[in-house]
């Protein structure tokens, strides 16, 4: 997947370089205005332009788990998931473990993010562990992983943080516009109504143009990379019906992730925000329909990257997957369902609903207890701090 990754390091030069001439040109301006020196306001833009990038490039994951809620978790926190990613980390051929993080959220989805293969993290929300069973939890953190094979992570994560960046620095070059007018540079009222002009100018450009620049980076973020994704997960778990099962009940679910926000949407695995149903919707969409990637995987007659691009072809009558990983590609049989996954459903969402739970009581730190006459189980939150609590099925009191 060589193409995929120089393709995905170009995208990224290119992001960057886009976000530093925004900058530049708004420094020289508002240097010129409240300095009196449009250089100076370079230098000053190029000093703010070097500090994004390195917080975007080694602090940008942080940012965004953090913005997304996320709480990272250990093997014994939730040893089904922790196993899977395990699994997906071992066929894929990574050599480090990504870092493993919940999002309690009752929606369906999951991100992964990252500077590097040897520095990333997958994100999935409390809904999706609920809701899938292991073969669709395979192919989703398959797809993941699928992402930080290809170095799709670095990509998403700068467009992420420089879009977030766009956004701030509209917002306050309205402000500069709006209440910022006294105090600037005075060259007489002539020249001073010019340079005032020119600010009311640049501010509105700014407002007008604030969403544009997103739009373009979600053009950036190619549609591509998700067919990728969806190709190495069946590779890796030779099973692609399971990816596809959990792309529908994605599609079925309409909740949708409270922390997400339009610079993060295109992270996840489905867009939280995308609203299908028009050809303007899917013009514009920063996912390929789900329809579609769920027809492919369904489709297939092997795991090989070969059998996905043969299945891509019947759909959008083109290939997807890059020459070398054609090239390269050797025959790949699917396996059955994994046992006890599809036969047995009720049990099997029984014990992933008390897994996720227990692991949601943890993460908030609530204390557990049985109740000594009758056995109940009892969760108490951080903050309780009297000496017993009182048993709601027997009223038994017990100490602490």
């Amino acid at each position: 997947m060589w193409e995929q990754i120089r393709d995905n390091q170009v995208r990224s030069a290119i992001l960057v370089t886009f976000m530093g001439i925004v900058l530049l040109l708004v420094g020289a301006v508002i240097g010129y205005y409240f300095l009196g020196d449009p250089i100076a306001g370079l230098v000053i833009a190029a000093l703010v332009w070097g500090v994004m990038n390195l917080i975007a490039l080694f602090q940008g994951d942080s940012i965004i788990l953090g913005m997304s809620g996320a709480h990272k978790v250990g093997p014994d926190d939730h040893p089904r998931l922790y196993n899977v990613v395990e699994e997906m980390k071992i066929a894929s051929g990574l050599q480090k473990m990504p870092d493993v993080y919940i999002i309690d959220d009752p929606a369906l989805n999951a991100f992964s993010t990252g500077r590097s293969p040897d520095h990333a993290s997958v994100a999935i929300t409390s809904g999706l562990l609920d809701k899938l069973n292991r073969d669709e939890l395979q192919g989703v953190i398959g797809h993941e992983i699928g992402h930080v094979n290809n170095r799709d992570i670095r990509l998403m994560m700068l467009a992420s943080i420089l879009l977030g960046s766009i956004v701030i620095l509209s917002w306050y070059a309205t402000r500069i516009m709006f209440f910022g007018g006294m105090g600037g540079r005075r060259g007489g009222s002539s020249g001073g109504g010019a340079a005032q002009l020119i600010i009311l100018v640049v501010g509105l450009l700014l407002l007008i143009l604030a969403p544009i620049f997103a739009q373009l980076i979600y053009f950036a973020v190619s549609r591509r990379r998700e067919y990728l994704a969806d190709a190495s997960s069946a590779l890796y778990t030779r099973y692609p019906d399971g990816l596809a099962s959990a792309l529908e009940k994605l599609k079925d679910n309409d909740t949708k992730v409270q922390t997400a926000n339009k610079a993060t949407a295109p992270m996840y695995i489905s867009n939280p925000f995308y609203k299908g149903g028009s050809a303007g919707n899917d013009l514009f969409a920063t996912h390929p329909p789900l329809d579609d990637r769920i027809h492919i995987l369904h489709a297939m007659s092997g795991a090989s990257y070969a059998d996905y691009d043969k299945s891509y072809k019947e759909v959008e009558k083109e290939s997807v997957i890059p020459a070398s990983a054609l090239k390269e590609t050797a025959a790949v049989g699917l396996r059955e369902a994994t046992p006890g996954a599809q036969a047995g459903e009720l049990q099997d969402q029984l014990d992933r609903t008390r897994q996720t739970s227990d692991m949601l009581w943890r993460m908030n730190n609530y204390r557990s207890l049985n109740c000594s006459n009758c056995g109940t189980l009892l969760r108490l939150p951080p903050s309780y701090n009297q000496p017993s609590v009182r048993c709601p099925h027997c009223g038994f009191e017990n100490q602490l």
